[in-house]
């Protein structure tokens, strides 16, 4: 019997697992394949984010394994290189592979530096794993290796050799589903979802092939779905198991009709099983018809997700530079005002650091994008693998340098960006990502409308340098995760620290908030002001740790477990408030208002992952007592 293990690694130390979608494929192919029935033993190995080499290898290799096959990205491509060399001494006859992102299509580079690794998969892996099995089991020769297609692998003199491209996948039904087949455990031992949230795949594919990414290269640009039927049933095991939470891993999900069809499935999936409560997405680029009748559709049946804007620069040469378009300005902020009327929740993206941004073009950008999107999520440049910026490298001048613990490269500079100007926008962009896109400040960040004078860079700068004079413990403790090029585990890191010490978290908030904004806010405008910020410590997500007691009541509201807080009198409804501002009604006078807030149970297990935190931000209701 052949013992194989199918490898992979959450990029995050969550409490629970990270879905094994991708080697789930891998095994249910394996399992599923009358070919190799009876004579393989396939199991997948789930290790978690956030050990290194020692503790994966303690994991993973007191067992004897015949092959090992590793799913490798960027954050696990170390530790995974590692294992790799520690298996061959155990074994020299081990058989190793590496598929995925990080390495497809690099195997001349990956063979010639690192002898552990036997053979790359290039491509989708589903087929090829299956002709690999089978040929480890005929005991074929190198020399036979050529006939599989979508692989590197050395010959029998150890010269590096790359096999022809497999075609990819036509009909995605071929590919047994990870969850109907049994492959993937979902339950855990007390019979509860096993994970952090589901993964699924409706399709494979993405039209676009922007200069930063390979998603379009590595999948094909040609979308190709799984069948409706096949989803269903997927959502109906994930239901039936309390999955509370579905993420899609399409490239532009709500750019098809099949895309609507799946969330009416979704939403009588929920109503029948009390699950899926929430849908997270990459959402489509371009908002078609079909994005506006999904999003009606969510509003209209209680379904939540984060929806994206997915701009990443405001700058026309930047978006040159990334072969990329967006929508005129006016349409996206068509789209934010529809987005608001109909109560549903957005953020932007961009990033920092592509050719042709400069620090001034970037905050020019990243200021107006937060006066109608204040919560924005800025990602690091990253040259990443088979992608347009990797290949025009030097056209762009671009310096980069590897990460402490992962394997992405970092951009240090580039022809219009020194490495001095990237470290004090990084600088920056920490903590805009802890303070804005991670939720720390939500209600705040949109009463900046209030104070024109200031813009929301100005204003995390100066948080920068308040929280780099406090000599609070929750200040000293939260700074130390600041690094340069600060991955999101970094963030998350420094975001988690502020909830484990709310009280302390608080006090340098309201220093800051008070000496930086209120301050400089016309006399009238300073209540509202206060109870912004007032209002976003309310509503904070409860922080719990595993094994403490529950700090408020918990109660089954909608069918979720959620905390329900004392009630807190403010002197302003601040939703109400703030949204009347924007739409010109002037400025709410004071009164007297109850706030009473429920918060779902559990945000400790997500706190590194923005989208899923944002279900266990406190939803409020706002009383007028009437005196």
């Amino acid at each position: 019997m052949l013992q194989v293990a199918i490898v992979q690694q959450g990029a995050w130390a969550n409490p629970l697992p990270t879905f094994p979608l991708a080697v789930g494929y891998l095994k249910a192919g394996i399992d599923g394949d009358a070919s190799l029935g009876g004579r393989v033993d396939v199991r997948i190995v789930n290790l978690p984010g956030g050990i290194g080499p020692r503790g994966a290898a303690a994991a993973l290799l007191a067992e004897h394994w015949d092959v090992l096959a590793f799913s490798v990205l960027g954050w696990n491509a170390r530790t995974f290189l590692e294992l790799a060399a520690t298996a061959k001494q155990v074994d020299p006859g081990t058989l190793v592979i590496f598929g995925g992102n990080h390495v497809s299509n690099q195997g001349g580079t990956v063979l010639a530096v690192h002898p552990a690794v036997d053979i790359v998969v290039n491509g989708e892996g589903e087929r090829t794993m299956i002709d690999l099995l089978r040929w480890r089991l005929a005991d074929g020769g190198r020399s036979e290796l050529g006939s599989i297609e979508g692989i590197s692998y050395r010959d029998g003199d150890g010269r590096s050799r790359t096999s022809p491209d497999r075609a990819r996948i036509e009909d995605l039904d071929e590919i047994p589903s990870p969850l109907l087949s049994g492959a993937v455990d979902l339950l855990d031992a007390s019979g509860r979802f096993a994970y952090d949230v589901a993964l699924l795949e409706t399709n494979r594919g993405c039209p676009y092939r922007c200069s930063f990414c390979y998603w379009g290269g590595a999948v094909g640009t040609r979308v190709r779905s799984f069948s409706r039927d096949r989803l269903r049933a997927e959502l109906e095991l994930l239901g039936s198991c309390g999955a509370e939470t579905v993420v899609l891993c399409d490239a532009n999900f709500g750019m098809r009709r099949s895309d609507l069809d799946f969330v009416r499935d979704l939403v009588e999936v929920r109503d029948r099983f009390g699950a899926p409560r929430y849908l997270e997405a990459s959402w489509t680029k371009n908002k078609s018809a079909t994005f506006y009748d999904i999003v009606r559709l969510m509003r209209a049946e209680g379904l939540t997700s984060s929806f994206t804007l997915a701009l990443q620069s405001l700058d026309d040469d930047v978006l040159a530079k990334m072969d990329r378009r967006n929508m005129r300005i006016n349409e996206w902020q068509d789209l934010v005002a529809f987005m608001e009327a109909e109560g549903l929740d957005l953020y932007a993206e961009l990033i920092w650091g592509a050719p042709g941004e400069t620090a001034d073009s970037f905050f020019a950008g990243y200021d107006e994008l937060a006066r109608s999107v204040p919560r924005i999520a800025v990602y690091p440049l990253l040259v990443l693998p088979n992608t347009a910026y990797e290949a025009r490298r030097a056209e762009h001048g671009l310096l980069t340098v590897r990460g402490d613990d992962d394997d992405f490269e970092y951009v240090l500079a580039h022809r219009d960006m020194t490495i001095e100007e990237n470290l004090d926008v990084q600088r920056v962009v920490f903590w805009a990502r802890v303070l804005a896109e991670n939720l720390v400040l939500r209600w705040s960040l949109r009463a900046l409308d209030l104070v024109p004078e200031l813009t929301q860079s100005t204003v995390v700068r100066a948080f920068a340098d308040h929280i780099d004079a406090s000599s609070a413990p929750v200040a000293t403790e939260a700074r130390s995760h600041w690094r340069p090029f600060a991955d999101s585990a970094a963030v998350g890191a420094a975001v988690r620290t502020l909830h484990r010490d709310p009280a302390g978290a608080w006090d340098l908030l309201e220093g800051w908030w008070e000496d930086t904004v209120v301050a400089t806010a016309d006399a009238d405008r300073r209540p509202l002001l206060r109870d912004a910020l007032r209002f976003d410590r309310i509503t904070a997500p409860v922080y719990v740790e595993p094994g403490e007691p529950d700090p408020y009541p918990v109660s089954d509201v909608d069918g979720e477990h959620r905390y329900v807080l004392p009630p807190v009198e403010v002197g302003h409804d601040v939703p109400a408030a703030l949204d009347g501002w924007r739409r010109g009604e002037g400025l709410a006078a004071p009164g007297a208002f109850q706030v009473n807030v429920t918060a779902k149970v559990g945000f400790h297990a997500h706190v590194e992952n923005h989208e899923v935190a944002a279900h266990h931000v406190g939803r409020p209701e706002v009383e007028a007592l009437g005196r």
